[in-house]
C-alpha cells in the first residue's frame, strides 16, 4: 500500500468540461489508485487548453505538493489534442520509457497506439503520467506502469534503494 503519496486525476475534455460529456476514465483512475493505497487530493475536469494545462499542472506541483498525478485525454493527434505540448512546459525531466512501455503494451492490442503521444515526467517531487482519454486505453496504460510507480517516487523523493533489486 502507497498511503504516503497522494494523488491527483486530470482529465483533458472540452466536452467534459462544458458538462456535454461524462467523464468516465477520471472516476476510474480515482477508484483504481485509491485501491493501490493512494490518497486522492483532487480531481479536475479542464478543456483541451494549453495554458490551462499548464497552469493546472503546475499549481498540482508547486502549490499543493501531490506525488503524482495521472491525466487523460489531449495525447492524441487531433487538433486539440495539446496535453503533450503541455507537458514540454512543465516538466523538468522525462521519463521516455514508462511512456514507450505503455505504447509497446498497447500496440500488441491495436496499431492506432503509435498515434498515443503521452508522456511521463517529473517537476520538483511529483511524477506526471499522461493517460489516453478512453476508458479502454486508461485501463490497459495504468496497469503496464503501476508496479513502477511506488519505485519511482520513492527515488523521485529521493529514496536510496537500488533501483536494479527487484
Amino acid at each position: 500500500m502507497h498511503e504516503n503519496y497522494s494523488f491527483a486525476v486530470l482529465t483533458m475534455s472540452d466536452k467534459g468540461a462544458r458538462g456535454e460529456r461524462e467523464d468516465t476514465s477520471g472516476p476510474y483512475l480515482q477508484k483504481r489508485l485509491a485501491e493501490e493505497g493512494y490518497i486522492l487530493q483532487s480531481y479536475r475536469v479542464i478543456p483541451d487548453n494549453k495554458q490551462v494545462i499548464i497552469d493546472s499542472l503546475i499549481e498540482l506541483v508547486d502549490d499543493q505538493k501531490i506525488s503524482l498525478i495521472v491525466t487523460t485525454g489531449g495525447t492524441g493527434v487531433s487538433p486539440s489534442d495539446i496535453t503533450p505540448e503541455a507537458m514540454v512546459s512543465v516538466i523538468e525531466r522525462e521519463i521516455p520509457g514508462m511512456a514507450e512501455a505503455m505504447r509497446s503494451a498497447s500496440l500488441l492490442k491495436t496499431s492506432r497506439a503509435m498515434l498515443s503521444r503521452g508522456k511521463v515526467g517529473i517537476r520538483k517531487e511529483s511524477l506526471i503520467i499522461n493517460l489516453p482519454g478512453s476508458l479502454k486505453a486508461v485501463k490497459e496504460n495504468l496497469e503496464v506502469v503501476l508496479p513502477v510507480i511506488p519505485h519511482a517516487l520513492e527515488k523521485i523523493g529521493g529514496g536510496e534503494s537500488d533501483c536494479g533489486v527487484v
